[in-house]
């Protein structure tokens, strides 16, 4: 299946999943598309956006005040620009923030001005996971029209085992182009 064309604006957050981003995007990039990185000023502390920008070729946002980018709405031009939105990791703060229309930074703000689909892979510990807030607020957004893809059931930093560990970065590829009509 090809993305050829498609643009793909991928959230990253502060996850410890987040070390398996740079694998999304890399699969998504040898797809076709166009990968443009989002990352929580929390996901800065697990993988270095000089990573991503060393794999996509790109500025990776980090704040939507950055005075060293080109003067542009940051988040609309996200939005707008995007096939596809896709957040992977996604914290459990995160996915609460989306689902109440909490808009305080530079990745929900975006999600909250997007008209593309926006698929969410969350990966959290399984108590977390589990919680009857985090469910509701992932039933909230299924109501609304977002995708979820995974977590899967697996061993956790923590060590234990569960449901919680981040959906396989070729499951989250094949949603995305599901979602892209090319799957």
């Amino acid at each position: 299946m090809s993305l050829e064309g498609k643009t793909v604006v991928l959230g990253v957050t502060g996850s410890i999943a987040a070390y398996k981003a740079p694998t999304v995007a890399r699969k998504l990039q040898s797809k076709g598309a166009d990968v443009i990185v989002v990352i929580t000023e929390a996901g800065t502390k697990l993988v270095g956006p000089l990573t991503f920008r060393s794999l996509t070729g790109k500025p990776v946002i980090v704040d939507m005040f950055d005075p060293s980018t080109e003067w542009q709405i940051e988040h609309i031009s996200l939005a707008e620009k995007a096939d596809l939105f896709l957040i992977a990791p996604a914290t459990a703060n995160t996915i609460g923030k989306i689902a109440h229309g909490i808009a305080d930074n530079i990745l929900t703000c975006a999600v909250m001005a997007t008209r593309a689909p926006v698929l969410i892979a969350p990966a959290m510990n399984v108590n977390m996971y589990e919680n009857l807030v985090v469910q509701e607020n992932i039933r909230r957004l299924q109501e609304l029209g977002y995708s979820f893809v995974g977590p899967k059931v697996g061993r956790l930093a923590t060590g234990i085992e569960g449901r919680g560990p981040l959906a396989d970065p070729d499951d989250i590829v094949r949603r995305a182009e599901e979602l892209l009509g090319e799957g």
